[in-house]
């Protein structure tokens, strides 16, 4: 397959000079060489259509051809260059026989970017590929959306899969996926089912195939694009049925491998086909908070720096991370981004309109700019070295920034995010703040990390704070469109509490609440609910959801485009995916506060937080790994730097576009 490929775009470039010559003479003119594969033989007969989306609009049909007998086209059309996104398409027939006649059987994807290459490969994987990453822009045949988002979508996609070459991307390759995840193989796996639908499949086959493939309360697909798109929308609703179709097309022998186009694929039907991977340096480890910017670059303070020993015995601080929307690492090496006295983050990660705000165990506060340079010195605070450990950040609507106090259970105000008109505040109630929100109507939500309440009050007046009861060791706090509060607390209400007394220092309070967690959670038992607030106060489940028991304490939660909550299902090392407050789109009967599906991996540590991005990306925070290593005293070497959480963790395309920085409600991207 390989010889023939590199014999078939030799030939390419050696036959069509005419793409040289436009090129030479209009340098604004694409002339797109390339290949369309299916089974990695040639599809001969193909319609080749390139399409550009601008966003939201329909997208526009740039150029279109046929691929010949060695299934080779080119396309020429007017600029290589685009603001929006280019996407091909090849539309191929392919009878039962594996003849190029009868009746349409495949339609492959490859998106490409702002950017078009000089040559590329369409074939099944690019279509996994791109399925996934853009799955929430693709309707019928057609790609549309909110312009950040087709840009985050197009920039992933050669993570999985390489346009030019159509063969596997860097990051599913590197040593971190290839071995430590089953993304590689799942891609494959659906890889093999297009493949198997131009191929080898009889007429029952494909129908059971798209009927598999069907998204929750979508339609049945029509093409095999549809398909793929329909699977990674709702890539937990038929996993054992499209592997069952999979077991079928390329059965299991006795001995050997199957005969499937490629491998290695999946030996056992997974709980869901997420394509799920992970991403590490620029100083990542054990992320707390993530906070994706306008761009959807992921902004992250560390607890601890990358290669120490650190744990919440012994530990040396970490700094500032940012990944590209790609999850290319753009901080410094180990240190992150430092500065302004910052030594080591929690739950402290704000990200504004044009500043990133991050807070320390020490009681230092950061600013940055969103190239990581400090705006100022740890001396511009008014309250500088009068405070406790500091927590989280909230951002309103308007610009206010507030920071928890976890130690002197007060809050610090920034109004309008002016460092200069800080101020300490005091509100009745608070016991080891944690996370914050600001609603609509300028009021400030607050988490206590060490009791069972959640404090509102409004900004101008914190005396008229009022108390909402909810689980015990409130976390993760985030507004819905319509001003529900939703929060993720550790423990359920009949859980032992743990006794911290007040002013303990954070990590000290991680330490006995690790402790307390290791010594009651036995036998199976899990702990830990999500509570839902409304704005008028009320609570639709006042003990909380628990999901059925498969919430085992719980931390960040954040809210997608359709008003959905995902959240960081820490002890269960996963991400939680439950229904909000008005069921939308799922299946019939889902009520609030059902779970839909918890999302795991080989990849998924203990995580601290779930966000969600402009093109539908969930992205988790590996916190902490392994627990001897983070409670030793004295841990065993070889394991000794594995206390704190390895890489920050992107699941593709399942949650619906965000628009971020979320400040205050979230809001669909659009």
């Amino acid at each position: 397959m390989k010889t023939k490929l590199a014999i078939g775009l030799g030939t390419l470039l050696l036959g069509l000079n005419c793409c040289s010559l436009v090129i030479g003479q209009r340098s604004s003119n694409l002339c797109l060489e390339g290949r369309v594969e299916l089974g990695g033989q040639p599809l001969s007969q193909a319609e080749i259509t390139l399409w550009s989306t601008q966003g939201n609009e329909a997208p526009r049909r740039r150029a279109r051809t046929t691929s010949n007998r060695d299934g080779l086209f080119v396309l020429r059309t007017s600029s290589r260059t685009n603001t929006g996104v280019f996407y091909l398409t090849a539309s191929g027939r392919v009878d039962s026989a594996g003849k190029t006649s009868g009746r349409p059987a495949v339609m492959l994807l490859s998106i490409l970017g702002s950017r078009v290459p000089n040559r590329v490969v369409v074939n099944e994987l690019t279509t996994v590929a791109s399925a996934f990453t853009a799955a929430r822009f693709i309707d019928g045949d057609a790609i549309s959306g909110n312009l950040p988002g087709l840009r985050i979508a197009a920039g992933n996609a050669p993570n999985l899969v390489d346009p030019v070459t159509g063969k596997w991307g860097r990051a599913v390759l590197d040593p971190i996926n290839s071995t430590q995840n089953t993304t590689l193989a799942r891609l494959n796996t659906l890889a093999c089912l297009i493949t198997a639908y131009g191929t080898v499949s009889d007429e029952t086959w494909r129908s059971d195939f798209f009927k598999a493939a069907t998204a929750t309360a979508g339609k049945v697909p029509a093409n095999t694009l549809q398909a793929m798109a329909g699977i990674a929308k709702t890539p937990w609703a038929n996993p054992k049925k499209l592997f069952t179709l999979f077991d079928k097309a390329y059965p299991q022998p006795k001995e050997g491998r199957r005969g499937a186009p490629l491998a290695p694929y999946l030996a056992y039907a997974p709980s869901d086909w997420a394509m799920i991977l992970k991403f590490a340096g620029g100083g990542t480890y054990s992320a707390g908070k993530l906070c994706p910017d306008a761009n959807g670059n992921i902004w992250s303070g560390q607890n601890w720096m990358p290669g120490s020993q650190s744990g919440v015995i012994n530990n040396i601080g970490g700094g500032t991370v940012k990944l590209a929307p790609n999850g290319t690492a753009l901080s410094p090496p180990i240190t992150g981004f430092t500065g302004m006295g910052v030594d080591g983050m929690g739950w402290g990660t704000g990200v504004s309109l044009d500043k990133v705000w991050v807070t320390s165990f020490n009681g230092a506060i950061g600013v940055m700019d969103f190239n990581g340079r400090q705006l100022g010195k740890e001396s511009d605070f008014p309250m500088a070295g009068k405070t406790g450990g500091l927590m989280g950040v909230g951002v309103a609507r308007q610009g206010d920034v507030w920071i928890a106090d976890g130690t002197k259970n007060q809050l610090l105000h920034f109004p309008g995010g002016r460092v200069k008109d800080g101020k300490t505040v005091s509100v009745d109630g608070l016991k080891s703040p944690f996370g914050i929100a600001i609603d609509s109507q300028n009021h400030v939500w607050v988490s206590n990390s060490q009791s069972d309440t959640v404090i509102r009050f409004p900004a101008n007046d914190p005396t008229q704070a009022k108390s909402f009861r909810v689980g015990i060791g409130a976390r993760g706090v985030a507004l819905d469109s319509k001003g529900n509060l939703w929060v993720a607390s550790n423990t359920s209400l009949d859980f032992p509490p743990n006794k911290v007394p007040d002013g303990t220092p954070i990590i000290k309070q991680f330490e006995m609440g690790l402790q307390h967690l290791k010594d009651k959670l036995v036998d199976g038992r899990t702990t830990g609910v999500l509570n839902m607030i409304r704005p008028d106060g009320t609570q639709p489940a006042p003990k909380g959801f628990d999901g059925n028991q498969a919430i085992n304490v719980p931390w960040g939660v954040s809210i997608d485009g359709n008003d959905d909550v995902w959240f960081a299902n820490f002890w269960g090392r996963g991400v939680g995916l439950m229904a909000g407050a008005e069921p939308n789109g799922h299946a019939n009967g889902t009520k609030t506060g059902d779970l839909i599906h918890m999302f795991q991996s080989g990849s998924l540590e203990m995580i601290t937080d779930a966000v969600v991005d402009p093109a539908g990306n969930v992205w988790a925070a590996n916190n902490w790994n392994f627990i001897d290593a983070l409670a030793s005293e004295d841990p065993a070497r070889p394991t000794s730097t594995w206390g704190g959480g390895d890489g920050i963790v992107v699941i593709y395309g399942v949650a619906a576009p965000t628009r971020t920085p979320v400040m205050g409600h979230a809001r669909p991207a659009n």
